[in-house]
């Protein structure tokens, strides 16, 4: 009798090419690059060195780009170049480009995935932390460094050291409106931003298989912000349902074939893992944050912590901190903080079915305070303005843009100003993530919608409710 493996187990056996000083060194099926692997572009420069699987590597400009002004010269000289530098790379390097000239531009985890090139058993890596998103496929996805963005130019390999094993299991039926992001924030204020340091995590369980791949993608997308290496989810009919006729997913019978191997991409019964959480999905409420981390996050119907009552003073100090920065009070409800302005995009929660959420919400009603949405990509946009979202959108009062990073970042034109307060559909609530001095509470679009609407942080059951 073999030994029973964890999907992460058969992920990384697969990919195994060599072991040598307690690490590994991992064939790379899928490359993704952005505007900011310049870096790693000027080191095979540098060498006189070429890509050598141009076939396996993709280029995405979404960083960096504009929402605003698609189609006309960018005004800042140095993202220009940038991404003309990106264009030149791909051009030069035989590289398959989605830039701002095409339909398919988005932001990369979501333009992967929505094009079929992210895959059941692939490994997936790009220079960016979130890339954990595309183990929603059952694929072994990670962020990497300047460093090994030019390693896997110039190799199509990596050297890693196998990270231990986490299963999170998710059991019961969510309340009505929640869904991926609220059962994020819920892990992570139990486990905490270190709780899963260096473990790949699955997640199982029949909440979990009863998320959309959109939904999973969310779930996966923050993994990294539990600390994770990585997220899966092991693929089912659900997956297969979501990569017919994708435009790089295999076909007639080799999709059939394809099917037949990825259905064995799960964990077996008794497979070892070095740590287990269990979440009730009954008891999962929808969640905001409250401070600068994504594990200061709380049910709406709570307050501010009071760090007074910490027994343990690092945390007590770490509290206080955060408070002052976010310029909140202690005790004060969650459901009693206005907010300034609102952003509803990122590659968390920005696809259709995000829009969709956000926009039941906000049809018919006018947004109290000035925000953005935009796509996850170009394909989203038209797909959201067939269905009439982007009209409800500027109805309420939100500006409606193209697709890229944009606010997440804050890198690219689009910012909170000092000291506003932002409620966000984005991953990160970081000192300065979305601007200098800017505060941000991330949420699910639904409460982003029902935050907008009310011009504070609500719950947004009621206004469900009131339209039913």
């Amino acid at each position: 009798m073999s030994t029973p493996l964890t999907l992460f187990d058969k992920l990384w056996s697969s990919h195994e090419i060599v072991q040598r000083d307690g690490e590994s060194l991992l064939w790379v099926d899928r490359h993704f690059v952005h505007e900011g692997s310049f870096h790693a572009f000027s080191r095979l420069a540098e060498r006189g060195a070429a890509v050598a699987e141009p076939a396996l590597t993709f280029g995405v400009a979404d960083h960096y780009v504009p929402t605003r002004g698609r189609g006309k010269p960018i005004p800042n000289p140095e993202i220009a170049r940038m991404v003309s530098q990106l264009d030149k790379n791909a051009a030069d390097q035989n590289i398959t480009l989605f830039g701002l000239k095409d339909r398919r531009q988005g932001i990369v985890h979501v333009v992967g995935p929505e094009l079929g090139l992210t895959l059941p058993g692939l490994l997936i890596v790009c220079g960016d932390s979130h890339t954990s998103t595309h183990g929603a496929f059952g694929a072994y996805a990670f962020g990497i460094g300047a460093s090994e963005v030019a390693h896997v130019l110039m190799t199509q390999t990596l050297w890693q050291k196998k990270p231990k094993r986490m299963r999170i299991t998710v059991d019961g039926k969510l309340s009505e409106g929640l869904g991926a992001k609220d059962i994020a924030l819920a892990i992570i204020a139990n486990i905490g931003t270190d709780g899963a340091s260096g473990h790949a995590i699955e997640f199982a369980g029949s909440a979990i298989r009863a998320l959309s791949m959109e939904g999973r993608m969310t779930l996966c997308n923050m993994a990294i912000e539990a600390g994770g290496r990585c997220g899966i989810v092991a693929p089912d009919a659900t997956t297969f349902d979501y990569l017919k006729s994708r435009e790089f997913t295999p076909t007639g019978a080799a999709f059939d074939k394809a099917m037949q191997d990825w259905g064995e991409l799960k964990s077996d019964a008794g497979a070892n893992f070095d740590y287990e959480v269990s979440i009730d999905a009954t008891a999962v409420a929808p969640f905001v944050t409250w401070g600068t981390s994504p594990e200061d996050a709380l049910p709406i119907d709570a307050s501010v912590p009071d760090p007074t009552l910490e027994s343990n003073p690092e945390r007590a100090k770490y509290i206080r901190g955060a408070i002052d920065y976010m310029g909140l009070a202690p005790g004060k409800k969650l459901t009693d903080i206005a907010i300034d302005r609102v952003f509803i995009g990122s590659c968390t929660n920005a696809r259709i079915e995000d829009l969709r959420a956000a926009a039941a919400i906000l049809a018919n009603r006018v947004s109290k305070v000035p925000g953005l949405v935009s796509p996850g990509s170009s394909s989203v946009k038209r797909q959201a303005e067939e269905e009439g979202l982007d009209r409800l959108f500027r109805d309420a009062g939100l500006e409606w843009a193209d697709s890229g990073c944009s606010m997440c970042v804050g890198i690219n034109g689009d910012l909170v100003a000092s000291g506003e307060r932002c409620a966000s559909t984005t991953n990160r609530n970081f000192r300065g993530r979305q601007g200098v001095g800017a505060r941000t509470h991330i949420m699910s679009p639904a409460m982003v919608a029902a935050a907008a609407v009310s011009g504070h942080l609500a719950d947004m059951r009621p206004l469900m409710a009131r339209k039913s």
